[in-house]
């Protein structure tokens, strides 16, 4: 690692809302122009310099105080010579609500004139250690959201509404759209397809995904046993969570706490 460069990685939480997996300040000209799928989403902020990220093949400039996302999945890469930027890489499903609240999307991923926040940035990135580094990314994260404008659309306040249901609820092997749909009194069709217009993807394969990872999480803090992990996670048939788990992990869940020893 270069001199110029901080990468501080944070153990995975428990927690299914929001989670944050590094902060880092990148300065390495190479690791900039490498391409990266993304794991998680990023924030970043632009700290020196100036150039472009190009993310998904489309070009985006950025300048100093800068604040830029990107999601999971995306490829990113840089194009820029002497600058720097720092960044936070994170998920759950607190993040997706942040997303809808802020109206943040490919379409609208670039906030400018956040000079303010760098001293602030900087200096949490710096005193970050082991212990705290969990929570200071966190604190920076939050506090950067709080720095943008809201959307206030009513389809937006309902789609931050079904994301806090499923958040609260996801465990619930028995937890379905229309019972949401039916608490919130609303249509299950129209919420049905407002939901998977506002996510990209439908209620189920939202939900499965969100159990999985927090049945990730439960096997990286210690739990070994199948069975109870299925059942906290929101399946209530422990052979169909070890089908979805391989699935969606690449490996069985067998395979998976085998690899953790």
């Amino acid at each position: 690692m270069l001199d110029n460069n901080i990468c501080k990685f944070i153990m995975s939480g428990v927690e299914s809302g929001l989670s944050v997996s590094c902060f880092v300040q990148e300065g390495n000209p190479e690791a900039m122009r490498a391409k990266t799928v993304l794991p998680t989403h990023r924030i970043s902020l632009v700290s020196r310099g100036g150039g472009s990220f190009v993310i998904n093949g489309a070009v985006y400039p950025f300048s100093v105080g800068d604040v830029v996302f990107a999601f999971r999945g995306e490829e990113i890469y840089t194009e820029s010579e002497g600058c720097e930027f720092m960044y936070i890489q994170f998920e759950g499903a607190r993040a997706d609500e942040l997303f809808l609240r802020f109206d943040i999307r490919p379409g609208n991923r670039i906030f400018c004139a956040f000079d303010g926040l760098l001293p602030l940035w900087k200096e949490s990135l710096s005193r970050a250690n082991g212990q705290t580094t969990d929570l200071v990314a966190e604190s920076m994260l939050l506090y950067t959201f709080s720095r943008l404008t809201p959307a206030s659309t009513e389809k937006d306040g309902l789609l931050y509404q079904l994301l806090g249901q499923i958040e609260k609820k996801f465990n619930d092997p028995e937890l379905t759209l229309g019972r949401i749909a039916e608490e919130l009194a609303y249509n299950p069709k129209y919420v049905s397809h407002l939901f998977k217009e506002g996510m990209g993807i439908g209620f189920t394969e939202y939900l499965r995904i969100m159990r999985i990872r927090y049945a990730v999480s439960l096997f990286d803090h210690g739990l070994d046993s199948v069975r109870n992990v299925a059942l906290l996670s929101g399946f209530s048939d422990p052979l169909y969570f070890s089908t979805v788990f391989k699935r969606e992990v690449g490996v069985s869940p067998r395979e998976y706490i085998a690899g953790k020893k």
